[in-house]
């Protein structure tokens, strides 16, 4: 089934963001907390469901492998405050070949092939989008504990059958029929993705034999019962929240603790390995950790932002086009701000300000509604004559600490030096906690052009002063980073 970009949920939940898609561009990319939580969202977000986006006018529902979860909200409204859209279940399963689809309310040719006429409702399809079961439409909310209901039900049905099949292949075995019984575990064999338990059995049994053995997939699959996933989800937001509150030591505890009662669950993995490559700045842990994300069969947010890490990371020891191979791979596996302000940022620096304002632009599709998005963007309205409303967007956004070094670059830009050091100073010495990171931010302070009138003024040379290099390399050739000191 061709399926349009999650690029458009923006559009599909109708947000209408306060800061006008423009081509303005530049600023810190920002990162943390997972690397991927909803734009403006006030509410901890640890397991947010990748749908992606069935438009109007697509009227088939096949998915190549698994099965295909179709969800139909009723309204715009009703899909952005719905449950569905954060659930460790549902986001896990996706790993899994459930593959979570939202069908746009105006998708009228879909829903009357589907016979969806009112109220909202789930329909669970095979690969040839055949209907398999659905949720009866409710009486009022319709709650993800009724789908995940759902999915649990149908795939410890297919687990049974492939149980079955497993039984009657060892007899088969037992009885010397070794080619029908080899037949039957290539059959449960190639579900590796659905089921991973059924599929390793099989694998082995087929090795025994001496037969040829589907290439791996990861066989680990995750733990959900209700009580390891209550236990989990309250680990994982109690980090979210440590690390908003800039306690990022209890934030890496919590993941761990996560991380520890599902090692299948590559969630917590990603929020450990986004945490230490963007907060505490250790890059070598992070980049192991980003690698165990990708080994595992990880959901399409966290295979995003493990590919981003380890793209920016790879960016900053200077293989530019092997980082920038990475963020496209990132996008394809699931389009992130996070990822789109870090294009914008490399692209700026390295002088391609229309491509740079393109990602800017994507950005803002994504997540309108977030302010470092915004500011992200407001950055660069100097430049383009709108001092006031630039200033308007800095003003409203000063208590936001994590945008301090784009405010900073606003007002530098507005030519107020005072205010501009003022916040770089809080960037440094108030929002980062670590040298480790400082000394990569001050280097890339040092080379951004938003400060350029500052780059031989004695304050700012001493409140950079952790830079790996000296005042001499100022404006280097080569600056793939000097977009911002957050888009590390």
């Amino acid at each position: 089934m061709k399926r349009t970009s999650i690029a458009l949920l923006a559009l599909v939940l109708g947000i209408s963001p306060s800061l006008p898609v423009l081509a303005t561009c530049g600023g810190g990319g920002g990162g943390g907390v997972g690397g991927a939580v909803a734009g403006g969202s006030s509410q901890p977000v640890t397991y947010q469901v990748p749908w992606q986006v069935v438009a109007s006018g697509q009227g088939e529902a096949g998915v190549s492998e698994g099965l295909a979860l179709l969800w139909f909200p009723t309204s715009a409204s009703e899909a952005k405050a719905s449950d569905l859209q954060t659930s460790r279940t549902l986001t896990l399963m996706s790993a899994r070949c459930v593959h979570p689809l939202i069908v746009t309310p105006d998708n009228a040719k879909f829903r009357a092939n589907q016979g969806v006429d009112g109220g909202a409702t789930v329909i669970l399809a095979d690969a040839e989008g055949q209907e398999v079961a659905r949720v009866p439409e409710p009486d009022g909310e319709l709650l993800a504990a009724a789908v995940e209901k759902l999915v649990r039900d149908e795939v410890r049905r297919i687990d049974d059958e492939l149980s079955a099949q497993l039984a009657s292949a060892k007899k088969k075995q037992a009885a010397g029929q070794k080619e029908e019984a080899a037949a039957l575990y290539e059959q449960v064999a190639s579900q590796g993705c659905l089921a991973p338990k059924m599929a390793k059995k099989a694998a082995k049994a087929l090795k025994k034999l001496g037969r040829e053995v589907p290439a791996r997939v990861s066989y680990l699959a995750p733990d959900l019962s209700r009580r390891t996933e209550r236990r989990i989800v309250r680990a994982m937001t109690e980090g979210v929240i440590a690390e908003r509150e800039n306690r990022f030591a209890d934030a890496g505890v919590a993941y761990e603790q996560a991380r520890g009662m599902d090692p299948a669950d590559p969630v917590p993995l990603r929020f450990l390995a986004e945490l230490h490559r963007h907060q505490t700045g250790e890059w070598q842990r992070a980049a192991g950790l980003f690698h165990q994300v990708l080994e595992l069969r990880p959901d399409a947010i966290s295979r995003a932002v493990a590919l981003h890490g380890l793209g920016k990371m790879t960016i900053h020891s200077g293989d530019f086009d092997a980082g920038l191979a990475l963020f496209h791979r990132s996008i394809e596996a699931f389009p992130l701000p996070l990822t789109y302000r870090n294009l914008a940022v490399y692209w700026n620096s390295e002088g391609e300000r229309d491509k740079a304002c393109g990602f800017v632009e994507a950005a803002l599709e994504l997540a309108p509604a977030d302010p470092y998005n915004q500011v992200f963007a407001a950055t660069y309205l100097v430049e383009r004559g709108e001092r006031a409303r630039a200033l308007a967007i800095a003003a409203d956004n000063e208590d936001f600490l994590e945008a301090s070094y784009n405010l900073a670059a606003i007002y530098a830009q507005l030519g107020n030096r005072d205010k501009a050091l003022q916040l770089l100073h809080r960037h440094f010495y108030s929002y980062e906690q670590y040298d480790s990171v400082r000394r990569k931010e001050m280097q890339e302070a040092r080379d951004d052009i938003v400060f350029a009138s500052y780059h031989q003024d004695p304050e700012f040379v001493a409140l950079t002063g952790l830079a790996t290099s000296d005042a001499s390399s100022y404006h280097r050739e080569l600056a793939p980073t000097g977009g911002g000191a957050d888009g590390r």
